[in-house]
This record gives structure tokens, sequence and C-alpha cells, in this order.
């Protein structure tokens, strides 16, 4: 099927620009010139799919994929990307085995774990990649670092295992886009540790990494080894002070479609949608219906505040998301027709203005976007 049969098949559909995303690695990669870079494809790719985008990254060079599970890891190995992968979250030693088959590299904070991985990598003669994991102050997953003297006691001890290659050490950030303090607090435990390492075990790390995309772009000196951008490699900021006066120019590498369904013309008094949250004046109006609701992504918050872009406006989305569809407000002068299209967010209505009035951020709105929406694929 071609994208324009793709296209004009779809009631509602996304736009991925592999072209965007290549221009956004190279910018990112302008950044950090001397780190290995790892491109994060968690999340289905940050929403925009992860095969493709893991696929075309691996072709323009990332050295390193990063994804959140064992599932996703399978996943592209399935898709035959052979670049390496890290598992950055919690996998069950239960699966070690299945960890070592892929031949993937597994975040390692906990004894459990990095036994059972060493248990399988000697019964299938091999060694298990792993990056251990190290808590600065996210209070998530990893050994804790307050104190770096016992930090790195735990942490040496993961490393003699008889079947582990201890190849790489990291920790993540908690306000990289809002608070230097803070950040700069960590990546200084994060040092200490890694001195205390080397200079109490000798076990220095052939990958030590911490910047994510706001300190990537935000804190040079926190570079080191390799960097792990993620919601930046798609085109958008962590935080709008990211971007700075002399910022990479990231171009967001999504846009959501809808066809109208229906123009419709009501009275004055007509109530819209579930619950009669709004209702038309006086004398009536005009609405759009378009097949896009919140089992497409759209998120349901944005009921009587969001908009969509069609006619070269914004026209208001009016009364509550419904599941498949939603409606939105139309001037009687209006000339739109059915399989006219709107743009849900995009180029014209960037999605950090959806996720303004829904109280969120962009991150959540571009992994919400559902399996059911097909992506279409464009190199430009």
């Amino acid at each position: 099927m071609t994208r324009e049969t793709a296209r004009d098949k779809a009631r509602t559909w996304a736009e991925i620009s592999l072209g965007n995303l290549e221009h956004n690695y190279r910018a990112l990669r302008a950044c950090a010139p001397g780190s290995r870079f790892l491109a994060t494809v968690k999340a289905n790719g940050y929403g925009h799919g992860a095969v493709p985008a893991a696929r075309r990254l691996a072709e323009l060079g990332a050295e390193y994929l990063a994804v959140a599970c064992l599932d996703e890891a399978a996943e592209l190995r399935r898709a035959g990307i052979e670049t390496p992968i890290l598992i950055l979250g919690y996998t069950q030693p239960e699966l070690a085995d299945e960890i070592v088959a892929l031949d993937v590299t597994q975040a390692v904070f906990t004894p459990e774990l990095a036994q059972a991985l060493s248990r399988a990598a000697g019964a299938a003669g091999k060694r298990a990649k792993v990056h251990l994991k190290v808590d600065t102050g996210m209070s998530r997953l990893g050994v804790l670092d307050h104190e770096p003297e016992l930090a790195a006691a735990e942490l040496a001890a993961l490393c003699t295992l008889p079947h582990l290659e201890p190849e790489g050490i990291f920790t993540h950030f908690a306000n990289a886009d809002g608070d230097e303090g803070y950040t700069m607090l960590q990546f200084t435990r994060f040092l200490d540790v890694l001195d205390e390492l080397e200079g109490k075990y000798g076990r220095g790390f052939e990958i030590r990494h911490c910047a994510a995309s706001a300190a990537v772009l935000n804190y040079p000196c926190t570079h080191l080894d390799m960097v792990r951008p993620g919601i930046a490699l798609y085109g958008h900021y962590p935080h709008p002070d990211c971007e700075g006066l002399d910022g990479p120019g990231l171009r967001p590498v999504m846009s959501l479609y809808s066809r109208v369904a229906a123009v419709r013309d009501f009275p004055g008094g007509t109530p819209v949608s579930y619950g009669c949250t709004a209702s038309l004046g006086g004398d009536g109006g005009r609405l759009a219906v378009l097949p896009v609701g919140y089992a497409d992504g759209l998120h349901r918050t944005l009921s009587n505040e969001g908009g969509v872009w069609l006619e070269g406006e914004c026209r208001q989305i009016v009364g509550r998301i419904c599941m498949d569809m939603c409606m939105v407000g139309l001037p009687p002068s209006s000339a739109v027709r059915p399989g006219d299209v709107a743009e849900v967010f995009g180029e014209r209505l960037p999605v950090e203005r959806h996720a303004e009035l829904a109280g969120t951020i962009s991150y959540e709105l571009l992994t919400a976007v559902a399996p059911r929406v097909p992506r279409i694929y464009l190199e430009a």
C-alpha cells in the first residue's frame, strides 16, 4: 500500500517524518561530538514506532538503543535490528536466560538479577553485558549513592560475578530541565562513586552515562562517554528553557491528523456530547464531527479546551471528547466538508499547546497515540 493510499483509507492517522528524525539526531550528535550516542526508543519510540525509528537511527550511526523492558528489546531483535540494546528498566531474574539469548545489555542494580544473569550466561557459554544503575537522587531504581563508600562496595560486589561483563555504569537526573543545583549534586555523587570504584577496587567502565535530553542540551559537562536523548530525538524540548537562543533547532517528527466525518447545523440551545457540558448559543451553530477520540490518544481533559487546526484556524473542541470522536465548532460561513483534513497536532498546532491545556507534558500525549492509529512514514 502506498503512503497516499494509506492516508486516503485512514479516518485518523499519524505522519512520521524520518527526515526530521534524522535532522534531530544530527543536531543532538553535534551537541556531544565526543560521546557515543544511545538513542532512546522505549514506549514504541515515544509513540512514533519503535522499529522504524530504531532502524533509521541505527542506519545513521547510533551506537546503542535504549528500551524500557525485555519485550521492547525482543521486538527490535525480531525486526532484525542488531545494534546493541540496553534495557533501562526492571527485568525479573527468572527471565535472565532470555536476556542472554537476545544478546541485549541489562541494567543491573540488585544481586538477585546479577546472579541470575551470571548463571544464565555461564550455562550458555557466554558473558552477559550489564550496565550498573546508580540512584543519585531520582529515588527510583539503582544502588543508592548518598554514601559513595557504601555504594561503591555494593557495586563492586556485583562486578565480581564470573560470567558478567560490566561494560557500563549510569545514573538518571531528576530535574535537569529545572534545577541546576540538584543536577550538579547528582552529577557530583555519580563522579564520587566512580572515583571510589576506581581508587579502592580498581574498577573502571568503558561507558559512563547520565545525560538524557535535558542534560544533553543544558550541561555539556555531563556528557561523559555516552549521551542518551529521548524526547529531543523526536523534536520536542523537555522544557522551553532548554531551547535557548542557540538551541539545536529541533523539528517535530509526528503530526496527527483526522478526517472530517460530518458537518452539522443545530438550533440554539442544543447540548453537545456526553454530560451536556456544552450547548450551542441562541442562534444555533455548526459543528464538524471528527473520528478521533480518547481511544486514539486525544486526551479527554482537552474537552471544551483544546482545538484542532481546520480551515486555516484553530477550531475549538466543543463538548466532551468521546472514545472515538469529538466535535469542533465552525462559524456559519465555514466551507468545511466531510473528507476535509484537520491537524490535531503538528506543525501548525504544536503538541505542547495540548499538553499545557491538559496539564501534562508532550511525552504523555505522544506516547498516548494508540496502536490503532496508523503511522505513515515520510522521508521529508
